[in-house]
């Protein structure tokens, strides 16, 4: 066992089950092989809620509805949440109604792109953003998600560290996971020189960036400051 699984299983071993629900939703991920957040990632976001206080969240992602119930369950948010994965659409929907929260979680059964792009046009805007579906399409939402963020707002990414192969050259990676490898490299690039936003990467769980929108261009400010 490397040091790292052990670190994991430590940090696992502190964690409370806080509530029954989500405890039987976990299990059932376990059991299925249904992506969720990992205890430590959870555990992170409650904070982020507890000093955030948003208001709004758009998660991209639902799976079955975990994160959103946790969020909803941690925080006073409305949340959106977006899932095009049709065998998952259900389960999500019903563990929502299931954890008495539908009246706060609203659940999409739509492609990500397609629900950005028309909240753009809409001119929504969110507290805090979760971004935990497909790796590869991260960089290909970022302008919408950032158009979607006013200043103060928060993005939230999982599993950006990709199992620390994002480390890696892309030729040690497997030619069908190429893509996401390159992709993933190019997101994390993005959101730390991005000029409107302040960005830290962070080796919890799978790796999570945290970006927050500054209220100017800090290229701007910066040579104003000089």
């Amino acid at each position: 066992m490397t040091d790292n699984s052990r670190m994991s299983d430590f940090l696992h071993s502190m964690e409370p089950d806080r509530d029954e629900l989500l405890s039987e939703l976990r299990d059932y991920a376990g059991d299925n092989n249904v992506p969720i957040i990992r205890r430590e990632t959870e555990s992170l976001i409650r904070v982020l809620l507890m000093l955030k206080k948003p208001s709004s969240i758009l998660e991209i992602g639902a799976a079955i509805g975990y994160s959103s119930i946790a969020m909803a369950k941690a925080s006073g948010a409305d949340i959106t949440t977006i899932e095009n994965y049709e065998k998952r659409i259900p389960l999500a929907r019903d563990n929502i109604m299931r954890s008495g929260l539908g009246d706060r979680i609203r659940l999409l059964p739509e492609e990500a792109g397609t629900v950005l792009k028309r909240f753009r046009e809409e001119k929504r805007h969110f507290d805090m953003v979760f971004l935990d579906a497909a790796k590869a399409q991260y960089i290909v939402w970022l302008p919408d998600i950032l158009e979607l963020m006013g200043p103060g707002a928060l993005l939230v990414a999982d599993n950006v560290l990709q199992e620390q192969t994002v480390l890696e050259s892309r030729y040690t990676v497997s030619r069908r996971e190429r893509t996401t490898h390159e992709r993933m490299r190019e997101f994390l690039y993005a959101v730390k020189h991005h000029d409107r936003l302040e960005s830290c990467i962070l080796n919890v769980g799978d790796g999570v960036s945290l970006s927050v929108m500054t209220a100017e261009d800090r290229a701007e400010t910066e040579e104003y400051e000089q």
